[in-house]
């Protein structure tokens, strides 16, 4: 990561017996995972379709969703640019309302769920149109009606969405006191928009001033408002840079919001405010720090254990996972092994490994596989839960990616921290390995789980390779009276290691070689 990251404070995988790497990777990705996550199943970015609040009494019609023929549809929005041109340069008493009129015709066909014909308005010369009716002293229903126009181009594609550049500066300035809150909460919808499109604009509206008016937007408890914001954030702190989302943790009254609204709030709400989270704890190692020192991880805890749908589950996941993948001596200070905090975890992501969701066994085991990788007492209290069980079966019965995280989960699980004050050196079984983690090993090696980790070494993912070759070193090191030997050669992990005798990847070849060479050489079988 740019900027502030600390790769070397990462809690290190399975590999810890025979080097370091990977959590550098996953942290790295944690931002793309999450934005993965989010566009498919919400979508970075959102149509508008029905009136943003309550609040505001103005009358907004709901008949935008007329079936017609899309040459019809066509015309009719060229029509409508071209009479909204007309109620702005003209003049007298019922100017206002005819530009009110123009303006709701022009969203109504802007707002259809498919097909928006925004290209059309965009050639007609709508964006000049509508930054002009954002002028302040207009009429809120004006200015919410232009907003809300803006919202829906900024929605379709990446050179529509980039034709509201000119209209930033004001959809900014009406995140301020001086507009109402329909009014604002419109503007920060299109500004989520805008921002959910691509890093150079977020940089754009980012060093327009965008996120401070915005951050502010989640203090108050309003519902739809703090959503809309909340979303809005989200997208403008997604990076890859971290430098957004520490300023947003800083900001005064940021952190008390969101321990409020996740304690409090409703489920959308709630879901919104965690994908802020999310970002923060994926980019920003100031930002993880900030977090840390509140009842974040005890919040989050507390929502996830009674959360049950998809949409909430994933980004309390993720954020926990971000979290635990921080500095290894604070998590193991937060989750400490006795307290029900911890044990409330462990069930919870326990539930999750049982879902029928893939998203949600995967973001499951990631964040097992960050505590796994923790203190001793940690491992230990993962291996006397269910988890242990869930995870063997979907090492076996899982899809390929859902393998690879469970692999990591149980490869952390059979070794010990470098500096754990547990692993005491006088207390191994001559294996090099704290004989209290080998029966860790014993026992799911004598549960089947060899051949799941053969299976990736077999696989051309790399990764998964390094993940499964590492195993079979803990398996031949550690199973008693040479039992290793003859379990990896059953289950045809000569032949999936000897794939690499001439293998390009340096790190992989000789790691495979040497295993080979050392355990299944010339006196292989000779006692025998």
């Amino acid at each position: 990561m740019a900027g502030e990251s600390a790769a070397s404070h990462r809690r290190d995988p399975i590999k810890n017996t025979v080097g370091n790497a990977a959590v550098q990777r996953r942290r790295q990705h944690a931002v793309s995972v999450a934005k993965e996550r989010r566009e498919a199943m919400f979508r970075t970015k959102r149509l508008c379709t029905e009136v943003v609040s309550n609040d505001m009494d103005v009358a907004i019609h709901g008949d935008m969703m007329i079936e017609e023929e899309p040459s019809i549809l066509e015309a009719q929005t060229f029509s409508a640019v071209e009479e909204l041109k007309l109620a702005i340069s003209s003049k007298g008493k019922d100017t206002v309302q005819k530009k009110v009129n123009a303006l709701r015709e022009l969203r109504r066909l802007l707002s259809r769920s498919e097909f928006p014909f925004v290209e059309i308005a965009l050639k007609s010369g709508a964006i000049p149109l509508l930054s002009q009716c954002l002028s302040f002293g207009s009429q809120d229903e004006q200015l919410l009606e232009a907003a809300w126009c803006l919202t829906n181009i900024a929605a379709g594609k990446p050179e529509e969405t980039k034709a509201l550049v000119p209209t930033l500066p004001l959809l900014i300035a009406h995140l301020g006191d001086k507009s109402s809150l329909c009014v604002a909460e419109q503007c920060a919808w299109a500004l989520g928009n805008v921002a959910g499109e691509s890093e150079e604009l977020r940089d754009l509206l980012l060093s327009q001033g965008a996120l401070i008016p915005l951050a502010r937007m989640i203090f108050p408890d309003k519902g739809t408002t703090v959503r809309t914001a909340s979303w809005a954030l989200s997208n403008l702190i997604k990076g890859p840079h971290p430098e957004a989302a520490t300023e947003l943790i800083k900001i005064d009254g940021v952190v008390d919001a969101i321990l409020r609204h996740l304690k409090k709030s409703d489920v959308e709400l709630a879901t919104e405010v965690a994908w802020v989270v999310v970002y923060l704890s994926a980019i920003s190692d100031v930002a993880i720090n900030v977090l840390m020192n509140t009842e974040i991880v005890q919040v989050l805890v507390d929502r996830l254990a009674s959360s049950n749908t998809l949409q909430s589950l994933i980004p309390l996941l993720r954020s926990l996972g971000n979290l635990m993948a921080g500095d290894a001596y604070t998590t193991n200070i937060l989750l400490d092994p006795g307290h029900e905090t911890t044990d409330s975890i462990i069930r919870s992501l326990s539930k999750c490994l049982k879902s029928e969701h893939r998203f949600l066994k995967k973001e499951a085991t990631w964040v097992l596989s960050n505590i796994a990788a923790g203190s001793v007492a940690h491992k230990q209290l993962i291996c006397k839960s269910e988890a242990v069980s869930l995870l063997l079966e979907l090492l076996v019965t899982s899809p390929f990616d859902i393998k690879k995280e469970v692999a990591y989960v149980l490869g952390n699980l059979c070794v010990a921290p470098k500096d754990d004050n547990d692993n005491d050196n006088d207390n191994d079984n001559g294996s090099g390995i704290p004989f209290l983690l080998s029966d860790h090993l014993i026992s799911f090696v004598r549960n089947g789980c060899l051949c799941g980790f053969i299976d990736l070494v077999k696989s051309s993912d790399l990764e998964a390779a390094r993940l499964g070759l590492h195993f079979i070193e803990l398996v031949l090191r550690g199973m008693p009276n040479g039992e290793g030997q003859k379990l990896v050669e059953r289950a045809d992990g000569i032949d999936a290691m000897e794939r690499f005798q001439f293998h390009e990847n340096d790190e992989l070849r000789v790691m495979a070689n040497l295993l080979v060479d050392s355990y299944f050489g010339e006196m292989y079988g000779v006692d025998e």
